[in-house]
């Protein structure tokens, strides 16, 4: 080692993902724990402002998060260095200023351009002396074969203590070494624009969402999940959160464990509690398999074509398909960020069935819209809901039976394709059926208000059901199906359906 390098000062550098907290952070408990003075670092990265997966509303959510991090580190006299670049070149600029030898940071799973990153990475550390500790993230482990005592293992995790951040004083590098060495770098600017629309990123707004989840939103969970309007309220909203690290589950979990002791509804909270468990399942999957980014996860559907449609696809993507409850969860989505789990699987069932479209070309629409993007989430989920994981049943929705089901009054129909709002409630959800005189009395021209169904939805469910169907029986699709029941599927998965 060189003179120069052994008089710079030893540093511990915590790198933040998508763990945008300081409580229960492992990364940063263990960083405390060195003995060295720490550094906290969020990269911008290139890769990522450059894929297709995301977009501007994710890069604000995380900026809000770090600017409500930096808040409450400014107590500590030092904050966040958020700088945008490519993070060899960051830490090699680090290296010019300090010698790093410690980085903490959370196990990703995450895109495999991340995963391909996390490699180099690994390099880099090891031909630098850096040694790089990755710690568990919300109990999704590493290196599985299958699922043996999985659930467990994961519920023992969320029954730990959580990590509490208690620093000593002087063991952060300061907010003046921070602001000089940041000259250096292409600092990031955190400021964002105010948006009505999209939930503000941070801790902060993270345990105003929960607490008053907890306090009372909670009681109609179960009876509202389905709703698209009504979930907006009764579900907790903290995906978003989670998804970015604001809170860990664990943070989550042991909340709503307390809450439910002394709850007069705990089925409702039973009911959310198993959804953190689902949560983390999907996750753990994408972990073990991570091909199913690009290709569905039993090879048995990579026989089956279907012609890419790019009139269906924009007229999805828009809004314009001509059947309300679809256009309306769309457009709620491409406004707000969020719509409940059974419109998303509806959106996605009406894509790959309905439209027969392949499920890859809605992954990037839907992930850039998604407040709450979780790549571990969103690849599993996808396949579920296009019906070719071989092992889930097949479940094509009927987006006019939906409507009337879920939301009966069309309220959120008329929020959201207000160009039928003043039409009676049996003609915004099938406005087709409207006769030419109908369309006359009403002022709503199919055609040109608002546009005739793209599809036949009767025809084409039946040929989506029976191509379908009819695969499950393939033998390669069957050799998968067994292969992948004995990869993923949890032993006890009786307790992962309730809250005992």
């Amino acid at each position: 080692m060189s003179e120069r390098m052994r008089n710079k000062e030893r540093i511990a550098v915590v790198w933040l993902k998508r763990d945008l907290r300081l409580h229960d952070n492992e990364a940063i408990f263990n960083a405390l724990e060195s003995g060295i003075r720490v550094l906290f670092l969020y990269v911008f990265e290139n890769l990522l402002l450059e894929d297709e997966h995301y977009s501007k509303r994710h890069w604000d959510f995380i900026k809000q998060s770090l600017v409500d991090i930096n808040t409450d580190l400014a107590s500590y006299n030092t904050k966040v260095l958020s700088v945008t670049g490519d993070i060899f070149a960051v830490f090699n600029q680090l290296q010019s200023h300090f010698r790093v030898e410690q980085v903490y940071s959370h196990q990703e799973t995450g895109l495999l351009t991340t995963f391909k990153r996390d490699k180099e990475f690994a390099r880099y550390c090891r031909n630098n002396s850096i040694e790089w500790v990755e710690n568990i993230n919300n109990g999704v482990l590493r290196g599985l074969l299958d699922r043996e005592d999985w659930f467990d293992k994961w519920e023992n995790y969320m029954y730990q203590s959580q990590l509490t951040f208690n620093p000593n004083e002087n063991v952060f590098i300061s907010l003046s070494t921070i602001n000089q060495i940041s000259e250096y770098f292409h600092t990031t600017n955190l400021r964002t624009e105010k948006s009505e629309n999209f939930q503000y990123g941070g801790r902060e707004t993270a345990w105003k969402y929960a607490n008053s989840f907890f306090e009372g939103r909670y009681e109609k969970y179960m009876y509202h999940i389905s709703k698209p309007e009504a979930s907006r309220v009764s579900c907790s909203r903290l995906s978003p959160y989670i998804a970015w690290g604001n809170v860990s589950i664990r943070e989550i979990f042991q909340k709503a464990k307390e809450v439910k002791e002394t709850s007069e509804n705990k089925r409702h909270l039973g009911a959310f509690i198993s959804r953190l468990r689902w949560q983390a399942h999907f996750i753990q999957k994408f972990e073990m398999e991570c091909t199913m980014e690009n290709a569905s996860v039993n090879k048995g559907y990579h026989k089956l074509k279907k012609s890419i449609s790019e009139t269906y696809k924009t007229a999805w993507e828009t809004g314009q398909t001509g059947f309300p409850l679809v256009d309306a969860s769309m457009r709620c989505l491409n406004t707000t960020g969020y719509i409940n789990f059974r419109m998303r699987a509806m959106l996605v069932s009406f894509f790959t069935h309905i439209l027969w479209q392949p499920w890859q070309e809605a992954t990037h629409h839907l992930s850039k819209n998604f407040l709450d993007f979780e790549p571990g989430i969103h690849f599993p989920q996808l396949q579920m809901q296009a019906g070719e994981t071989g092992i889930n049943n097949l479940r094509i929705y009927n987006p006019i039976k939906n409507g009337q089901e879920h939301d009966p009054d069309a309220l959120f129909i008329k929020k959201w394709v207000p160009e039928l709002a003043h039409l009676p409630i049996p003609f915004i959800h099938e406005p087709y059926l409207m006769t030419a005189l109908d369309q006359q009395f009403n002022n709503c021209v199919l055609g040109e208000d608002y546009p005739f169904p793209i599809v036949n939805v009767k025809e084409n469910r039946k040929k989506a059901s029976d191509i379908l169907w009819n695969m499950k029986k393939d033998p390669e699709v069957l050799r998968e199906s067994i292969r992948i029941l004995k990869k993923h599927t949890i032993i006890n998965r009786s307790r992962m359906l309730r809250d005992e």
